[in-house]
């Protein structure tokens, strides 16, 4: 089963609302979803305890260096996505979670500390394509950006991962507070009340996007495969 991880050794990145962003997404659409919260601040976990967690969520915490890899192993036997949600260090962890990963998204915000970090995370998927000796897909995900404007630094960032070569995904993760709102309250966005949280509904229209650009590059890989 497709393994998806999020990693950037800059904290504040983006990561663990992306991934969760994403499980839910794919919970909603009927998948068997296994969280694998490998951040030392267990965000992910701390939402799990909240009322509403998705009964095809599965989420497995309070994993190290030594049993990643046999989680990643025994979550893919037992669901359809696995995510993990890296610690934000380029650390042995995190580069044998990527030597297992089907896709590696790099979440960053607009800004150039952002972007080393990603750099770093990149230079671990070379690494890593190395030792496993096949490619890592892997794009970059541009997140916490404005709804209503580009900003400059934000185009800086742009053009330099376009100039290195570096996959984006065309959808962004925009600003928005239903996704903070998830870690408060626990659930979905379906869950949120629309009355109380503004623009939710382009809050899930986001978050549709994004998983659903994530499952057509895992397709696109795949027949990628099959065909080589």
């Amino acid at each position: 089963m497709p393994v998806v991880a999020f990693a950037n050794p800059k904290g504040g990145a983006g990561k663990t609302t992306s991934a969760l962003l994403l499980a839910t997404e794919l919970a909603g659409k009927g998948a068997a979803v296994t969280i694998i919260d490998a951040d030392p601040e267990r965000w992910i976990s701390q939402w799990a305890k909240l009322p509403g967690k998705p009964a095809k969520v599965t989420i497995v915490g309070d994993v190290t260096e030594d049993s990643v890899v046999d989680a990643i192993e025994a979550a893919e036997q037992a669901s359809q996505f696995v995510i993990v949600d890296l610690e934000g260090t380029a650390s042995l962890m995190v580069s044998n979670a990527i030597g297992m990963s089907d896709l590696v998204v790099i979440p960053i915000q607009g800004s150039s500390m952002d972007a080393k970090g990603g750099a770093k995370t990149i230079r671990l998927i070379r690494n890593q394509e190395k030792m496993t000796k096949r490619p890592i897909l892997h794009a970059v995900l541009l997140t916490r950006t404005s709804a209503a404007i580009t900003s400059r630094a934000l185009r800086n960032v742009e053009t330099q991962l376009q100039a290195g070569g570096v996959e984006i995904f065309n959808t962004t993760i925009v600003e928005r507070a239903a996704f903070r709102d998830l870690f408060d309250y626990g659930g979905t966005l379906s869950d949120l009340n629309a009355s109380k949280v503004s623009n939710l509904d382009k809050a899930i229209q986001n978050a549709r996007e994004f998983a659903g650009e994530v499952v057509a590059k895992l397709k696109a890989a795949a027949a990628a495969r099959k065909a080589a």
